[in-house]
């Protein structure tokens, strides 16, 4: 072999050396990075949103969709809060209730949606209803407004109470706490 050849081959095995060796140090010294990232804040997730639609549909059957004009979310608590909330609730595929309100949250692992401040509320029969604050917990259960509470339904009845439970069919509701009814007769006179 000549010097040439020699020369070259050492410093081809000098290369080969120092490129493993930076490898090898690579991998030590990010073995962890990937854990550590999961486990510590650096997972946390945070978005601010304009103009965000939430819904909820399980085996083609949708249970309610908001729409909302600002929303924020964050993955350490899981609840979007969220600003001028538009939206409906559905009974078998058909709107059975829709809302307003200028402030609402959907808490992801409780599937809850509460609403706040300035709440309006219409019921497929046409009742509406006027409230500080609704939760709506799911389907199968009760819907609890509070604060200010006010129904009006169709023009047969007009109804202030501090507190209200709607069925979760929406046909039917409580009031409670100190209340104030009129109830009106459609009757012609004759």
């Amino acid at each position: 072999m000549g010097k040439k050849r020699i020369i070259y081959l050492i410093l081809g095995l000098v290369v080969v050396t120092i490129l493993a060796w930076a490898f090898i140090g690579a991998g030590i010294i990010t073995r962890n990075f990937n854990r550590d990232q999961l486990v510590g804040t650096e997972n946390r997730q945070e978005l601010d949103i304009s103009g965000i639609i939430l819904t909820e549909t399980k085996e083609d059957k949708k249970y309610w969709e908001i729409y909302a004009e600002k929303g924020y979310y964050s993955s350490d608590n899981k609840v979007a809060i969220l600003e001028n909330v538009t939206g409906n609730f559905y009974s078998n595929n058909q709107v059975s209730m829709s809302f307003e309100s200028s402030k609402g949250t959907y808490n992801e692992e409780k599937s809850q949606i509460i609403l706040y401040n300035d709440t309006h509320i219409v019921i497929k029969d046409g009742t509406s209803l006027y409230t500080d604050r609704l939760i709506w917990s799911g389907s199968d259960k009760d819907i609890i407004a509070e604060g200010n509470v006010k129904i009006k339904r169709n023009r047969q009845l007009v109804s202030t109470a501090k507190k209200a439970v709607i069925s979760p069919d929406y046909a039917d509701f409580k009031i409670i706490g100190t209340t104030v009814t009129k109830l009106y007769d459609l009757k012609e006179k004759k």
